[in-house]
């Protein structure tokens, strides 16, 4: 998969995107606004392994944020089972050096409607930690809607923390 953005690319990953991405991955700034899964101090071994993960995904669901050919980034989809399987969560990060260039809300906004179609979706949504501001002007700037505050739905870095949810909902 490759989308051309005016500030990035969207791709699938590449093996050699390893070093790229070990580099700006591991960064606790980063780590603190995302899931446990994904590790701190994040090593090479650990980008070898999440691409390869990536790689191997039926449909491909992950993908590579990346300024000038480099992997610099991440976003991606989590589809739910059963019931729910017409809703999908995003996830997505950014090396710190590439903050505050508007990269990330163009990445979500061609990435959401492209999940829609590709995986059949009628609702997305994002769950950001209350403390991540710049995520929730990201999500509200293409369209997501504050449903509402999950209260004590986490914890993270030790500490028992709202999740404020998001969602963009395609109409009926």
């Amino acid at each position: 998969m490759f989308i051309h953005l005016h500030k990035s690319d969207v791709r699938s990953f590449l093996p050699t995107d390893a070093s790229s991405i070990a580099r700006h991955a591991d960064n606790r700034k980063i780590w603190i606004n995302l899931r446990d899964s994904f590790p701190h101090p994040y090593s090479i071994e650990d980008a070898v392994a999440f691409i390869a993960f990536a790689l191997a995904e039926e449909p491909e669901t992950a993908f590579a944020i990346a300024v000038d050919g480099r992997a610099v980034g991440a976003i991606g989809f989590r589809v739910l089972p059963d019931v729910e399987r017409v809703t999908a969560e995003v996830g997505y990060w950014l090396g710190e050096p590439l903050w505050g260039r508007g990269i990330v809300t163009e990445v979500l906004a061609a990435m959401t409607p492209w999940a829609i179609e590709t995986y059949g979706l009628t609702r997305v949504f994002a769950v950001p930690f209350e403390w991540n501001a710049a995520s929730m002007r990201v999500l509200e700037k293409v369209g997501y809607v504050f449903e509402g505050r999950m209260r004590r739905s986490a914890i993270k870095d030790g500490r028992i923390v709202d999740q404020l949810l998001y969602a963009r909902v395609v109409p009926a």
